[in-house]
């Protein structure tokens, strides 16, 4: 596409949208800018059109035809859909689901008992320490110092990964 036939046809292309845009429903802008794609893709694939203005009218009649016909089928909700709350939303599911995998595969590189200890405690039966203790084969009272210990070195294996993000 040369630069004087965008040149000539800007001021048209111009006026038409804006003539055709209000009944279509859609912006001048918009309208234009899909019109000057439909130009490009027609340059590339057949050359220029033989009559550019003549083109040019009846693409902008035609994209503002079929933005017509789309605005028509298309119905605005009036509530949001059904699980669109953050809990259901696929986007946030899929994050929520990363962040337990690189939860889970940091407790796996813990060392010595740590992965058993923090298995227990992000356990969903909700164990007590009382119960985490006789499962482990510790004291109760050395389980607070341990889950600390554990949990420091957990910082440290996700903290390269949480600034990565």
């Amino acid at each position: 596409m040369t630069h004087d036939l965008v040149t000539s046809l800007s001021p048209l292309l111009t006026a038409e949208a804006a003539a055709e845009a209000p009944a279509s429903g859609a912006e001048p802008g918009d309208l234009e800018q899909t019109v000057w794609l439909r130009l490009l893709e027609r340059v590339e694939a057949d050359g220029p059109p033989a009559d550019p203005h003549r083109w040019l009218r009846r693409a902008v009649r035609t994209e503002a035809r079929r933005i017509r016909r789309t605005t028509r089928h298309e119905r605005p909700y009036d509530t949001e859909p059904a699980g669109a709350d953050a809990e259901h939303d696929p986007e946030q599911l899929a994050l929520a689901a990363a962040r337990h995998r690189a939860l889970r595969d940091a407790v796996g590189r813990l060392p010595g008992r740590c992965p058993r200890l923090m298995e227990a405690l992000l356990s969903p039966r909700d164990l007590t320490y009382r119960e985490i203790a006789g499962e482990l084969g510790i004291s109760q009272g050395s389980l607070g110092p341990e889950r600390s210990r554990c949990l420091g070195c957990l910082r440290r294996l996700l903290t390269p990964e949480v600034a990565a993000r």
